[in-house]
């Protein structure tokens, strides 16, 4: 028999498997420096800022570096490039939000795979099916209004996470932020927003592959009773 998808066990399991998802995204794209190598020459960067790519591509390695919970690096130091004691503050709560999030990551992807392992044993697909649905129309949301009013969003972001305006670096004062223009965080935002898609098809393509033999004896069953009534 087909269980029941809008169970409260599957809307707590849906979400959870949303954040987990949500957040192995980010940290993915974290990980993903060929972005930004991609984009020293996508945006040109050399000619932008008068560094060479090499320099460019060692202060945001150290950025990268600084913030990934597996290098326990404590401070942050520029190879090249000055910074203020204001940058250095919102670093650290940068800093402090990713570390966040890559504990979460585990965290919850245990506890995910434990209790969906759980589900797939009772034969209990529906929050398979809840992911996807939540992974398509959030990202969709997002992405949508990201690409519409992308300088609200990026403004409206910030004032979500940060109590401060620290995050408005001068050039003069932190050269580094001339190396980190908008339109690469845009990119960012759009790979996080794929690779949570993505999951969510995977999950969708799972959950129609576990199910298949129930939409199989469901038509079954309407062609016989379309026999039975000819």
């Amino acid at each position: 028999m087909k269980k029941r998808t809008l169970t409260p066990g599957n809307l707590l399991l849906s979400l959870l498997g949303f954040l987990f998802l949500a957040c192995l995204s980010v940290v993915l794209v974290l990980n993903l420096r060929c972005i930004y190598y991609f984009d020293i020459g996508y945006l040109d960067l050399e000619s932008q800022t008068g560094y060479s790519e090499e320099l460019i591509r060692e202060n945001y390695d150290a950025l990268i570096d600084y913030n990934l919970l597996t290098k326990g690096i404590k401070e942050l130091e520029f190879p090249d490039f000055p910074m203020s004691d204001e940058a250095e503050t919102h670093f650290k709560e940068v800093k402090q939000i990713f570390v966040a999030i890559q504990i979460l990551c585990v965290v919850t992807g245990v506890l995910f795979l434990i209790f969906l392992i759980r589900k797939l044993l009772r034969r209990d697909y529906g929050c398979l099916k809840l992911i996807s649905i939540l992974t398509f129309l959030i990202p969709v949301g997002l992405g949508v209004y990201a690409f519409l009013n992308w300088e609200t969003f990026f403004v409206q972001f910030h004032e979500l996470f940060f109590n401060n305006d620290y995050w408005l670096f001068n050039p003069i004062t932190d050269p580094v932020i001339l190396i980190l223009p908008d339109a690469f965080f845009g990119h960012c935002a759009a790979a996080i927003l794929i690779v949570l898609f993505l999951g969510g098809i995977l999950c969708g393509g799972l959950y129609r592959l576990l199910t298949r033999k129930y939409r199989r004896a469901g038509k079954m069953q309407k062609y016989a009773s379309e026999e039975v009534c000819q």
